[in-house]
């Protein structure tokens, strides 16, 4: 495009002030912000002149239709209007999820997000004493009830619980830790630079795949602040392989008078080997093992909001508690409103199991699933063409968040294809509609595990197919 062609165009481009007398956009100022239209017309305007800079003509004068710029300012301002943050429908099967939320929350943890929120509280006012109190206690007795432990204090996830307890317990000092627990978790955050941050010296001991009890006992020195046991919770070590347990760990920090601290990862309750699942930890038990410390997420198998929890010996909590780092950690109080909550429900299992959506969906039976497909998969048939095929396989489900790596959960899948339609198509279909329905893809077709779908989730993806258009 020459430059007296470019120059044309610029200069046809239409005021913002002159835009803003389009009835359609001077309608969107009585339901939008203004600053936030004139916000969408420049944007599109500037994508404009950048076009047709580029010689990328975005309309042609002669025939140009203002209607088409109409409508990209409304479509720019709706993208501009909408969240950031969206519910979508998981069909992935990954149960905990860590790109889609982990964990969902229970109805008790929802209702009381909604009175905690609501309201003021006494979120650190002693009511008994009509003094200041501390936002601690609030959890800090049903995790102890739960669990057996001494104390607790609850900060904003594990990672932070990690470096707050390195740094209270072993700042300058050195941590033993097996070199095969030496762990990389979500974002590339890695045990190793953990303990560098919180100024913890590492000691490496054992190798890869096979550390032995007297591996720690020979590291064990003047400088030694802690024995760390690392749960591998995101990985599987296989073959010729030997590890120490917890209680071994235990009695050789006591005959040294060290402290075992023990990184659980994704903190477990409930016995999941009755859903066929094998190799998770129970918190319970690593308290009865006589762990001086322990930490572990709120929001994996737990099944709570997002959190570190530190359980541990009284004097232990309490040093934890006197570190400046505390305050910078801690959690509001709707993080421990939706915690308290979903740990009551822990008093009971059966209770748990049924009403933590988490635990409810590693508990289904494949009976349950299989009826589950049926219906929606008859649901979408009468409401596609026939040029999309659609039935059930079967499958395997993830538990996710790092928990149970190598354990999948047979499930019920919902596939999909088209005659006419790439799958990559139609798995953009689904992830562009109002509400974002992500499945995953494999051999050639578009799958939704009903494991991991939430009551209403079925009519949102029946009407997302409606509108499928080849």
């Amino acid at each position: 495009m020459k430059d007296s062609g470019r120059q044309e165009r610029l200069r046809s481009l239409p005021a913002v002030d002159e835009l803003l007398q389009e009835k359609a956009i001077s309608d969107a100022v009585d339901t939008h912000p203004r600053t936030l239209v004139v916000r969408a017309i420049r944007n599109v305007l500037d994508r404009s002149r950048q076009g047709i800079l580029r010689g990328e003509a975005p309309f042609d004068l002669e025939g140009f239709d203002r209607s088409l710029l109409v409508n990209e300012i409304l479509e720019e301002l709706e993208d501009l209007a909408s969240f950031t943050l969206r519910r979508v429908v998981n069909g992935t099967g990954i149960i905990v999820h860590t790109n889609l939320g982990r964990s969902l929350l229970s109805q008790d943890a929802l209702e009381r997000l909604h009175l905690m929120g609501s309201g003021y509280s006494n979120l650190e006012y002693d009511l008994a004493a009509g003094t200041r109190g501390s936002r601690y206690v609030h959890a800090e007795a049903i995790l102890c009830e739960i669990t057996g432990a001494e104390a607790a204090v609850v900060v904003n996830n594990n990672a932070g619980a990690v470096v707050l307890v390195l740094n209270t317990l072993a700042q300058g000092r050195e941590v033993v830790v097996s070199r095969g627990q030496l762990v990389e978790i979500g974002g590339s955050f890695r045990i190793p630079d953990i303990m560098a941050r919180s100024g913890a010296c590492l000691r490496e001991v054992g190798c890869t795949n096979r550390t032995h009890l007297n591996d720690y006992e020979a590291a064990v020195g003047p400088q030694t602040a802690l024995l760390l046991d690392v749960h591998a919770s995101n990985y599987q070590i296989v073959g010729f392989t030997a590890e120490v347990s917890l209680k071994e760990l235990v009695e050789l920090g006591r005959r040294h008078e060290v402290a075992v601290m023990q990184d659980l990862g994704s903190g477990c309750f409930v016995d999941v080997t009755r859903f066929g699942l094998q190799g998770e930890p129970l918190v319970q038990d690593s308290v009865r093992a006589g762990a001086d410390v322990i930490t572990f997420s709120g929001d994996k198998l737990l099944g709570g909001p997002q959190a570190g929890i530190i359980l541990g010996k009284k004097e232990v909590i309490a040093q934890l508690k006197r570190n400046p780092l505390t305050r910078a950690l801690r959690v509001d109080k709707l993080t421990l409103a939706a915690l308290e909550a979903t740990l009551r429900l822990y008093r009971d299992q059966d209770t748990a199991i049924q009403a933590i959506p988490t635990l409810k969906m590693i508990a289904a039976d494949l009976k349950t699933l299989e009826d589950r497909a049926h219906v929606l998969v008859e649901a979408l048939r009468s409401s596609i063409s026939e040029s999309i095929g659609v039935g059930v396989m079967d499958g395997f489900s993830m538990v996710g968040g790092g928990a149970l790596p190598a354990q999948n959960l047979p499930t019920k899948l919902v596939a999909m294809s088209s005659k006419e339609m790439s799958v990559a198509r139609l798995e953009a279909h689904f992830r562009g509609y109002t509400t974002p329905i992500v499945g995953r893809v494999e051999q050639e077709l578009f799958l939704l595990d009903v494991r991991t779908l939430q009551p209403g989730d079925e009519k949102i993806i029946v009407a997302a197919a409606s509108q499928l258009s080849t």
